[in-house]
């Protein structure tokens, strides 16, 4: 929050009274406020294109405005380069203890299949494909071209990649969130809500379940039950390649945020976030050689 911030935020097109202009937190990628303008809420999201994590903000908007038309994500008021202003949702935002209440990770679950399901019928203009294999493989490419203190690890990771990608085998494509950290996903009593389309995309479906137990540690008995539900079938029919896309989310987020490391701004304690996510991976890598 800097006076250019909120200058910037006060002078939007959208506003006609602009008040209490205050940070929201959670965004790791974005600089969040919520604003009032006559009445109402707002969220302003401030971001541009971030080459080094394949973000680009066209795909977002495409992706938040079928999203909000589907009824998973709240309407988009306004757009113009590097800003996206969405309605504010008065919702609490979910924390992993409150993913992994079984109640509400049945809620999630039943989410996530009807995005999968519905969402690509709201799209009017093509969409990016969000092909984690090739994800992890450019970042770790470019991690090496910017001499990363972490490049010694790489060549190893790139070769569990390769074995990693020929369990998940043949897939089906839907369009899918891809970033399903407990902070995106919203709670206002009555519905959940899925917000941040920043990574969203084609993908299999297998990378958001396998992200949404990555990031918020579920045990396996969660995660059997979270694929019995979203498969309606026995979940050892999809074990091996649910667990090798759980290692390839855990990578993903792993070398996000070793590139974050190099190129972000914001006040973010990456290396904590990188060492985190290096041991959830080491543990599902180990797990994933039992299968």
């Amino acid at each position: 929050m800097t006076p250019e911030i909120i200058d910037k935020v006060a002078r939007l097109s959208c506003f006609e009274n602009p008040q209490d202009i205050v940070a929201l937190g959670g965004g790791l990628t974005n600089v969040n406020l919520r604003v009032d303008d006559r009445g109402q809420q707002y969220v302003v999201r401030l971001g541009e294109d971030i080459a080094e994590h394949g973000v680009m903000r066209w795909n977002e908007l495409a992706l938040s405005r079928a999203a909000s038309a589907a009824g998973f994500s709240p309407k988009v008021i306004h757009h113009e380069p590097g800003v996206l202003v969405l309605e504010f949702l008065n919702a609490q935002t979910f924390t992993e203890a409150d993913v992994r209440n079984p109640d509400n990770l049945q809620r999630i679950v039943s989410m996530i299949t009807h995005v999968h399901q519905d969402l690509a019928g709201h799209l009017s203009q093509p969409v990016l494909a969000f092909w984690p294999f090739q994800v992890n493989r450019s970042y770790a490419a470019r991690l090496h071209a910017d001499g990363s203190p972490h490049a010694r690890a790489l060549p190893a990771m790139l070769a569990q990649l390769d074995q990693l990608e020929s369990a998940v085998g043949q897939i089906d494509m839907v369009i899918g969130h891809n970033d399903l950290l407990a902070a995106n996903i919203l709670d206002d009593g009555d519905k959940l809500w899925l917000i941040d389309w920043e990574y969203g995309g084609f993908n299999s479906p297998l990378f958001d379940l396998a992200g949404l137990a990555s990031n918020n540690a579920l045990s396996e008995t969660q995660e059997r039950a979270m694929l019995a539900q979203y498969f309606q079938s026995d979940p050892d029919q999809h074990w091996r390649a649910y667990s090798a896309m759980k290692c390839t989310s855990l990578m993903r987020e792993t070398l996000w945020s070793m590139t974050s490391e190099i190129h972000s701004e914001l006040d973010v304690d990456y290396d904590a976030y990188t060492s985190e996510n290096m041991d959830r991976l080491t543990s599902a890598l180990a797990d994933f050689a039992q299968t």
